[in-house]
């Protein structure tokens, strides 16, 4: 009778247990849930970027249904005499592992995948379009592989055939998809690697020259130029090949032409001739002062034709306007180099908070010079750094973009070239903007940076001076230079001449650019040789040597 009692007794206790604690994990959860919503969320929706916030509301309710059964496995590991309850355990695990898996897939792929294809788009690297959508695919069934296992393990299932049978399918799967897979990590290193990147002028081994379309899971594909179709190449296959990549240092491609003049001709005077008519070529490179003084004497004949006169009118103006952001960009330079002196003096036995202001203020002239301005705004004793671009017309980003909307009017570019060039200086604009926060940002605070800010200044010239705009180099000009005499008839000579040439950008009009230029330049030579020389016979041409 007692025990019977008892017994009834321990029951109703294990009840009111299991109520009360039931009850406090409904008043933790709602606890929880208020600090994450109306404390956390306000503090978050304040910071400048949307990380932190976004992050939060993908974890609300995976946080909540964790904390409820990791309440309730507490709560259960008190009443393991119930017998009821028997079980419950290892189903409040499976939940739990499921649960887990589910909120890693979405911070991988709502935090983690967005925000880094958010970083490439403003960087050089060039994966983002092909390893992030992978990474994007597999991962998330991966994880949800794994905690399938886990979850049957939970409930006591044994893995170990499992696991071994999964090993050896991968085994043979493994055989026999050896080349798919030599493949596919032949494309990862590539992207990896990055030695091109997308929209690059690619000399294959076979002598073909193709523009990089993508880098594929299997397969690379290129646009060859010569045959205008599509060729894809796998990825191990190209990995072994020696390729040339002609866009880089520079997308500038150099040309060599041969032409015979009689050995009756003025030869300096040939020579000068011929070094204007290839200068005076909107599409040639060399000194832009040259250019400009010659440009109106060359292509605009009465027998030109108007697309060839618009051609010239057009470039003049690019080339004045390339001028323009020539100047700009060494005075920028001059001014990071003016303030690389300052900090290098200031640097010594630390900087002070005058010797700081005085950086910050010498800086935000170079800002200013390259179009941006600085809005420094002040929350819950937070500093934030708003980074605006300027409406002045004569400053760096203008310049810039005066220069390629008149690029884009060239008569013989096509409609994909003028996207292309939109495209790469906007992006260009987008990580000069980038770089010029950051940097600011490390001025402003430079902690334990102080003694390096000098350098991060060095970096940022040499990243001007290599990844915006290179300046005009003096090897660049046009070179004429006499390689030979040829003895065609008894009393005839002919002095044969060399000339090299760079041509801007191998990437526009479907890597023919460098054919037009170079037909254009033969046509007003052989213009001028056969209005100088009435003996004039012939130009010959011989077999173009095209290198980089």
């Amino acid at each position: 009778m007692v025990e019977n009692l008892l017994h009834q007794f321990e029951k109703m206790n294990t009840w009111s247990l299991l109520l009360s604690s039931l009850l406090i994990t409904g008043l933790g959860t709602g606890i929880l849930y208020v600090f994450l919503l109306y404390v956390l969320r306000p503090i978050f929706r304040k910071f400048e970027r949307d990380i932190a916030i976004v992050t939060l509301n993908v974890s609300i309710s995976p946080i909540l249904i964790v904390f409820t059964i990791l309440s309730l496995k507490f709560t259960f590991k008190k009443l393991v005499k119930f017998n009821l309850l028997a079980g419950i355990d290892s189903l409040l695990t499976a939940s739990l592992i499921i649960v887990l898996s589910y909120w890693f897939v979405q911070l991988f792929i709502q935090v983690f995948i967005y925000y880094v294809k958010e970083y490439t788009r403003q960087t050089e690297v060039m994966w983002d379009d092909v390893l992030l959508p992978i990474l994007e695919a597999i991962v998330p069934v991966v994880v949800f592989i794994f905690g399938g296992g886990f979850v049957l393990k939970s409930f006591g299932v044994d893995l170990t055939g499992i696991w071994v049978a999964l090993g050896g399918a991968t085994f043979v799967l493994g055989f026999a998809l050896q080349d798919i897979l030599a493949n596919f990590f032949s494309g990862i290193v590539l992207l990896i690697d990055t030695p091109f990147r997308f929209g690059d002028i690619l000399l294959l081994e076979d002598g073909s020259i193709g523009m990089l379309r993508k880098i594929g899971i299997r397969v690379t594909h290129l646009y060859i130029f010569s045959t205008h179709c599509d060729v894809y190449i796998p990825n191990s296959v190209l990995q072994g090949q020696k390729i040339t990549n002609l866009s880089r240092p520079t997308s500038f491609y150099y040309h060599s032409i041969s032409i015979e003049i009689p050995s009756e001709c003025d030869l300096d005077a040939s020579k000068k001739l011929i070094e204007e008519i290839v200068l005076s070529h909107p599409d040639t490179l060399g000194d832009i002062e040259l250019k400009l003084e010659v440009m109106d004497e060359y292509y605009i004949s009465e027998a030109s034709n108007s697309n060839l006169i618009e051609q010239q009118e057009i470039g003049k103006a690019r080339v004045m306007a390339e001028q323009a952001v020539d100047l700009k960009l060494e005075e920028v330079e001059q001014a990071l180099e003016a303030l690389v002196v300052t900090m290098q003096f200031a640097e010594k036995g630390g900087l002070t908070q005058d010797e700081i202001e005085n950086v910050q203020q010498e800086y935000q002239g170079v800002l200013e010079l390259m179009g941006f301005q600085v809005l420094e705004e002040t929350t819950n004793n937070r500093t934030v750094f708003n980074f605006q671009e300027t409406n002045d017309k004569e400053v760096l980003l203008e310049l810039i973009r005066d220069w390629y909307r008149i690029w884009i009017q060239d008569p013989n570019l096509l409609d994909e070239d003028q996207y292309f060039i939109s495209e790469e200086w906007e992006r260009k604009i987008n990580l000069l903007k980038r770089r010029a926060q950051r940097l600011s940002q490390k001025i402003s605070n430079p902690q334990s940076d102080e003694t390096r800010l000098d350098n991060y200044v060095i970096d940022f010239i040499k990243w001007l001076k290599e990844k915006v705009k290179a300046p005009r180099k003096k090897w660049q000009e046009p070179k004429i230079s006499m390689v030979g005499m040829n003895h065609e008839e008894e009393s005839s000579y002919y002095i044969e001449l060399n000339i090299n040439f760079f041509v801007d950008d191998i990437k526009l009009e479907d890597g023919k650019r460098g054919d037009r230029v170079r037909s254009q330049i033969y046509q007003e030579i052989f213009r001028h040789f056969k209005n100088t020389y009435l003996n004039w016979d012939e130009i010959k041409e011989k077999e173009a040597q095209e290198y980089k």
